[in-house]
């Protein structure tokens, strides 16, 4: 069976997304190559850093394209995580205007909550607020870890999740085939790996 793909575009925990994987016995490889992207049986885009640097280095190394023809032109199967997420939206505001992916509708804006300090560091409450296989078997109550100054704001019908941070964030959105959430599930310990077990339980179920 073909190995789930992490993108390597400069930015993210290549890593520790990786040995989750790994611990879960599930074969995947970091590539920055086109084609082990067409190979590869689901997309993992992972992501640290600033909005606007993360579609320049993208749009570079022409993995922007890449990654279009595959998740949206083929229907290939994608999780997005943390800056993964925010990348699919339409645009962003983090150092000036930026244009995304556009694979969902929404735009990242700057968080501001009214009575909590930005960025949101630190283990929150998942609330999930739709279906996903993402959450199957998962806790009422369980914590994943945040690290974020820009959250996504798109049409509730997206959204699986949610957070309470001073307002209700978004956590977690799915669009047919793609999914991606804005906290790190390869930092989340067992509910990290529960919820990247779904995913790939979700894979073989396609």
């Amino acid at each position: 069976m073909s190995a789930i793909a992490i993108v390597d575009y400069g930015m993210g925990n290549l890593g520790s997304v990786t040995n989750a994987f790994a611990r879960l016995g599930v074969a995947c490889e970091t590539t920055a190559d086109p084609a082990r992207l067409r190979a590869a049986r689901a997309i993992v885009l992972p992501g640290v850093g600033a909005f606007r640097a993360a579609m320049q280095n993208l749009r570079s190394r022409g993995l922007d394209r890449a990654l279009d023809e595959e998740v949206r032109g083929r229907g290939k199967p994608f999780l997005g995580i943390c800056l993964g997420l925010q990348l699919i939206a339409e645009d962003s505001t983090e150092h000036g205007f930026e244009q995304g992916l556009g694979w969902i509708a929404g735009h990242v804006e700057r968080l501001a909550p009214a009575s909590h300090p930005v960025p949101h560091v630190g283990w929150n409450e998942l609330r999930p607020v739709a279906p996903s296989p993402l959450f199957e078997r998962m806790e009422e109550g369980s914590h994943f870890f945040f690290d974020h100054s820009y959250h996504l704001r798109c049409p509730e019908g997206l959204v699986t999740a949610q957070c309470d941070y001073g307002g209700r964030w978004v956590a977690a959105v799915q669009k047919d085939h793609i999914h991606a959430v804005q906290f790190h599930p390869e930092k989340s310990q067992r509910n990290g790996l529960r919820l990247l077990r779904n995913f790939t339980r979700w894979l073989d179920a396609r």
